[in-house]
């Protein structure tokens, strides 16, 4: 063991730098991974291309290649967050483009053609209906600009020689259209406004005649107060389901005897099998046989796999070395998933049912970081308001080559993860984690109340309370760890993006115990955020705050642009110039107004970036210009040079 030098926390220099985060790095997880024959397809971003986001394809050999040319980018923007953006059969694959949203159909030999009309409509959740040659998903009108977004699902001819054929509307948003294995029923999610889709929806099931149109079309579970999640058709035609109506998202299905259809549920669980719908085509089980399922949960914020017997409810564990397991995709003698790891990175792995065996197949960096340098996770439960507790991950310092003076404590970088219906993250996370830990910060990664995983009571924390619930149970994290001696009280940071900026940016208001804030594109102003963001969530609010413009004043009262005097703490701001979710005037007002105060602030926009930054120099530039931001506001002497960022009132 080498001898290590003494340096204090926030100062050590590590390997984990901002080049070797986004170096030969991809985001693996855009669901959906799928199978044609023996070949396996993907979607990655590729920060390194612009955030290109690019299908894979992988054989049965084992080589891997990529599907859609350079001058294409597989992504859709429908709910503006996008997800299950493609569909393959017989060697031909179909996409959505992101610069038109047009469909393309590309064959094994052939270059990528469009089979939708040049128009402003996005497509989404594709579904293949092999009997009648055509593709069934989501679509979003956006011709009328005055009306707003109209979602319906359309059926599309596959070789683009015939017009759409519109096939369920009138609705706010529809999700997961699935076909029974014969293709004689089509079942569906649907749900309107002001839910959100893990709020209620609603699941919906009709025949399909043999010239493509519905009939009989049933609503057979949900409601306002039901969220229902991934519907799918077992290889015998029964529909099963993903349902929280007992408080926690738990397996179902349609039975049906002499007289009535009736819902039978699996296997009880206080466990989440769903997650929260931000993304098209997210999946928690498959088929294995006909009377067995392989599906994950969420049990105490972590994820697990297992096999269940559908015939007698039985729920086998399944080990694996993964706290994080997404896009789960089923077929006979197999599962494949993304597998989030806390010490190595993201992988698409591929389970062998029989043999019990789990094969990485594709990681998201092939980089080897010695775990002397990498921290674990530690689950931290905490007191909080209301004599309630609260979770988080604590990350503490871990540098193999240095150790703090004695009587030295960690700064603490406490994240508020956005959402807010979200998570903390579970896997190797070098931007948000390692990047800080290995030079002597501690990261508090908070599931605050609202956050996902622990059931549907603990969801609804946040009804009516963000803002609040959020920022006291980040501020009561901070606390418990400053109580507890392991960090440094004067030396405590909150960073967030998105709604997680939000809860960084009342933190730092309405609170008054950290010393320094981040925020990544950021809400400062709810009642703009109201009147002036897309359609999926422009209803979001009435839950998390109230209905407007009716409680016009809740609005006002926890938007920290209106209450700018009670600021006193440094902030730097993160942000795209093509955000459409959280635009860019919300992080520009909130900027001026810590500057007038002459307070220490930085703004660093990027352009061409949206909500969340995909390209790789922008990535490296946030996280530099954030550490240097800390490490001057703090007086810490890096142990390494930093492109410095301009700070306004230093």
């Amino acid at each position: 063991m080498h001898p290590q030098r003494v340096a204090p926390y926030g100062s050590w220099k590590s390997p984990i730098t901002s080049d070797l985060v986004v170096a030969e790095t991809v985001w693996l997880g855009i669901p959906p991974i799928l199978v044609d024959g023996k070949d396996i397809y993907w979607t990655e971003v590729r920060p390194a291309d612009s955030g290109r986001y690019v299908i894979v394809k992988r054989n049965a050999n084992g080589l891997t290649t990529d599907v859609t040319p350079k001058t294409f980018n597989a992504r859709t923007t429908v709910h503006e967050y996008g997800g299950s953006c493609c569909a393959v059969a017989n060697g031909t694959v179909y996409f959505s483009n992101f610069d038109d949203q047009r469909i393309y159909r590309q064959g094994s030999d052939a270059s990528p053609k469009a089979i939708t009309p040049e128009a402003k409509f996005r497509y989404a959740d594709f579904i293949l209906d092999h009997r009648r040659n055509r593709m069934i998903c989501v679509r979003e009108d956006h011709t009328n600009p005055g009306q707003g977004a109209i979602n319906t699902l359309v059926a599309v001819d596959v070789e683009g020689r015939s017009d759409m054929q519109l096939l369920v509307s009138g609705n706010d948003f529809y999700s997961s259209p699935r076909l029974s294995p014969d293709g004689s029923r089509l079942a569906w999610i649907t749900w309107n406004h002001p839910n959100m889709p893990w709020d209620g929806t609603e699941l919906w099931v009709s025949e399909v005649k043999t010239n493509g149109t519905l009939d009989g079309s049933k609503r057979v579970a949900g409601g306002l107060t039901e969220s229902i999640f991934q519907p799918d058709w077992s290889p015998e035609g029964v529909l099963y389901f993903v349902s929280d109506r007992t408080g926690w998202w738990n397996l179902y299905r349609l039975r049906a005897d002499i007289s009535q259809l009736y819902i039978e549920a699996l296997c009880e669980m206080t466990a989440e099998f769903g997650r929260p719908q931000w993304l098209f085509g997210y999946s928690t089980y498959g088929f294995e046989s006909a009377d067995r399922l392989i599906c994950t949960y969420a049990k105490n914020g972590m994820w697990h796999l297992a096999s269940l017997n559908t015939t007698i409810g039985k729920l086998d564990a399944i080990k694996t070395p993964y706290v994080g397991i997404r896009n789960l995709l089923v077929e006979p003698g197999r599962a494949l998933f993304v597998g989030d790891s806390p010490t190595e990175p993201t992988c698409i792995a591929q389970f062998e049912v029989n043999a019990g065996n789990i094969e990485v197949l594709r990681r998201s960096s092939n980089i080897v970081i010695d775990p002397g340098y990498l921290s674990a996770p530690e689950e931290i439960e905490f007191p909080t308001e209301q004599s309630l507790t609260a979770h988080g991950l604590l990350y503490s310092p871990k540098n193999q080559d240095y150790q703090a003076p004695l009587d030295d404590k960690p700064p603490l970088l406490v994240v508020s993860h956005g959402g807010p219906t979200g998570a903390a993250w579970l896997g190797l996370d070098l931007e948000l984690i390692q990047y800080w830990t290995s030079r002597g910060f501690a990261v508090f990664d908070v599931n605050y109340g609202g956050s996902s995983g622990y059931g549907r009571v603990y969801r609804e924390r946040l009804k009516g309370k963000w803002g609040i619930v959020d920022v006291d149970d980040c501020t009561n994290g901070a606390r418990y760890l400053v109580e507890s001696g392991r960090v440094d009280g004067n030396r405590l940071v909150i960073r967030g993006g998105s709604a997680g900026g939000y809860t960084t940016l009342a933190a730092l208001t309405f609170q008054r115990i950290f010393r320094a804030g981040a925020s990544y594109y950021g809400l400062s102003d709810l009642e703009t955020f109201a009147k002036d963001t897309h359609k999926f969530e422009s209803r979001y609010l009435d839950s998390l705050v109230g209905p407007y413009p009716e409680r016009r004043d809740l609005y006002f009262e926890r938007s920290p642009i209106h209450f700018t005097e009670r600021l006193s703490v440094p902030i730097i701001f993160f942000q795209g110039l093509e955000d459409k979710i959280v635009p860019p005037d919300q992080a520009t007002r909130m900027f001026e107004a810590v500057r007038a105060k002459g307070l220490p602030t930085a703004y660093v926009a990027f352009e061409g970036e949206q909500h969340g930054f995909r390209r790789a120099e922008n990535i490296k530039r946030s996280l530099e210009a954030e550490l240097y931001f800390h490490s001057k506001v703090f007086g810490i002497e890096l142990l390494e040079p930093l492109q410095p960022v301009p700070i306004e009132n230093l």
